[in-house]
């Protein structure tokens, strides 16, 4: 029998404590207890429920959870199920992996307010090199000299004025 089995079926009995009652206070299986209490891993699907299950157990025992925890991790390093945790699958991990990877990890609500400020600067840099280059460029650099053409013949009539009434006579 390991050593957190023992701790905690001896504190269990210490606080005359039956399997029942603690299932009915921790809504734990009556089973999984025992299967603890046997150090009998092999119940659970995976180490989550060891570590979840024991560490409520603990602190209802009022046990020193962490040394409990800590206890409870060599010992599970020491059972060929649960050393480590099996891959996912089994071909090598990529670049787009590792991107991925990285994004996953990203806060978006603060991502999206860095990237929002960096647009806002690189939109204003660009209307300020824009307005720079404009206000130095000559925007009559390229007009030529103006002649001016007559697009009618002069006959050399004229127009009468019109009569106003300030200028009658």
């Amino acid at each position: 029998m390991s050593a957190v089995s023992e701790q905690l079926r001896l504190a269990r009995l210490a606080q005359n404590l039956t399997i029942e009652q603690v299932a009915e206070i921790t809504k734990i299986r009556g089973d999984h207890l025992r299967a603890l209490e046997e150090s009998n891993f092999d119940v659970f699907p995976a180490p989550v429920y060891i570590r979840g299950f024991t560490r409520t157990y603990s602190t209802l025992l009022k046990l020193d959870v962490p040394k409990v925890m800590a206890a409870l991790e060599v010992e599970l390093g020491q059972t060929k199920n649960f050393s480590e945790p099996p891959p996912l699958s089994n071909r090598k991990r990529g670049f787009l992996d590792f991107v991925m990877l990285q994004l996953s990890k990203v806060d978006w609500r603060k991502g999206l307010a860095v990237l929002g400020a960096v647009v806002l600067c690189v939109g204003i840099a660009v209307v300020w090199l824009a307005w720079r280059h404009y206000r130095k460029a000559d925007p009559l650099k390229g007009l030529k000299p103006g002649v001016y053409h007559a697009t009618q013949s002069v006959s050399g009539e004229t127009l009468p004025l019109p009569t106003s009434p300030t200028n009658r006579k």
